[in-house]
């Protein structure tokens, strides 16, 4: 063979859909041979003394796999063999086997070794390749286990009753080891799903206890001094808008926890607020009392409008109100801006009349836009029957 076929022959790699290990596939393509010639030559081999198996296991080792179709090289391996079956059902045949022969010649540690290994290969095949296997759904690998659990305890279970329970000294010793494997493969999913459980529990206490920790010494100096600096600076300041932004900020990080955030009406609310208090000089509080409730999406829009209005307008202090119940919601949004007068309005003006209350009234709800106490301000009252 000349040098250039030799650098001209494909590398050495294992696709990512094989049989088995995909070690043929990859041998067939890098020397050029037909498919079936070199699992017939490695079937030979292993014939000759499981020098072909040695050879076959030695090159899953340490042939690297193909990069997968879209050029991923962390794409899942996928085996179109049912491994795990196949060697659960050998192992099943195994142990009948070593069950006749231990009632008939009294001795049967070949066969038991046999379906022992067989049996917990298809176990350790189902826990550490099925596993990743998309081809694999999670009811194939838990039959797979049970049905190894039970061949395992059955087997063992019969090898000592054979020959009137008086089986010979080493197949007394395998059969227990057998029913000892058959009870660790059945508890072992139990235990490690606790493990997991118990190991999560205390990740997120370690966590809650460094959050808070974290969130005392930031109460006690960022926190109070962004709160000085809103103070000191005034509500429709540049300064404080942007100290009340970084203020919002920490306190969602350090309060708010792991959980992903819900979507309600308060937490929509809120992510406005903070979005048109960065854009106007107004500082914005959401406060709420009673149940979480889903976030409409008309309420949400008008309030919405409410706060923009309030902002753009009024400025300074405005505040959100939200009473929610499992019957109704409503919401508050008051300023101590100029005021409005619906009926001195344009009516080209079309803001508050479509934005807020017809959309309300669309919803099935009301809105009323009115002065707010003492004849200071706005006051936008929306309420929804849900």
């Amino acid at each position: 063979m000349s040098q250039t076929e030799t650098s001209a022959r494909p590398p050495l790699v294992r696709p990512r859909r094989a049989v088995i290990g995909g070690v043929c596939a990859g041998l067939s393509e890098h020397l050029g041979w037909p498919v079936r010639r070199v699992r017939l030559l490695l079937v030979v081999a292993s014939l000759l003394g499981g020098a072909g198996i040695l050879f076959y296991g030695w090159l899953w080792a340490l042939v690297p796999l193909a990069p997968g179709e879209t050029g991923d090289a962390e794409e899942t391996p996928r085996r179109r063999a049912p491994i795990a079956a196949i060697l659960l059902v050998l192992g099943a045949v195994a142990a009948i086997a070593a069950i006749v022969q231990a009632n008939v010649e009294g001795s049967a540690s070949t066969a038991v070794s046999l379906s022992l290994v067989l049996t917990g290969g298809a176990v350790v095949w189902s826990l550490a390749l099925d596993e990743h296997d998309p081809d694999r759904s999670p009811r194939y690998r838990l039959v797979i286990r049970s049905a190894g659990a039970t061949v395992l305890l059955a087997t063992g279970l019969l090898l000592l009753a054979s020959n009137d329970w008086r089986p010979e000294a080493m197949t007394a010793v395998v059969a227990v080891g057998m029913m000892v494997l058959g009870l660790a493969v059945a508890v072992a999913p139990f235990i490690v799903r606790l493990w997991n459980e118990l190991m999560r529990e205390r990740s997120g206490r370690i966590r809650e206890e460094q959050r808070a920790e974290i969130a005392a010494h930031l109460h006690d100096s960022v926190l109070q001094t962004l709160a000085l600096i809103q103070n000191r600076a005034g509500a429709s300041s540049d300064v404080a808008r942007i100290a009340r932004a970084q203020e919002r900020e920490l306190r969602e990080w350090l309060f708010a926890g792991d959980g992903a955030p819900g979507a309600d009406l308060v937490s929509e609310l809120s992510e406005d607020a903070a979005t048109i208090e960065v854009e106007y000089p107004a500082r914005i509080d959401v406060v709420t009392v009673g149940e979480s409730v889903p976030a409409h999406p008309s309420v949400v829009a008008a309030a919405r409008e409410a706060m923009l209005n309030a902002a753009r307008h009024g400025g300074g202090e405005v505040s959100v109100y939200v009473e929610a119940a499992a019957s109704a919601v409503d919401v508050f949004v008051r300023d101590r801006g100029p005021g409005i007068d619906l009926d001195a309005l344009p009516a080209d003006r079309l803001g508050v009349r479509e934005s807020i209350i017809g959309r309300m009234q669309r919803a099935g709800g009301t809105a009323t836009v009115q002065r707010g106490a003492g004849g200071v301000g706005t006051e936008v009252h929306l309420h929804l029957d849900l």
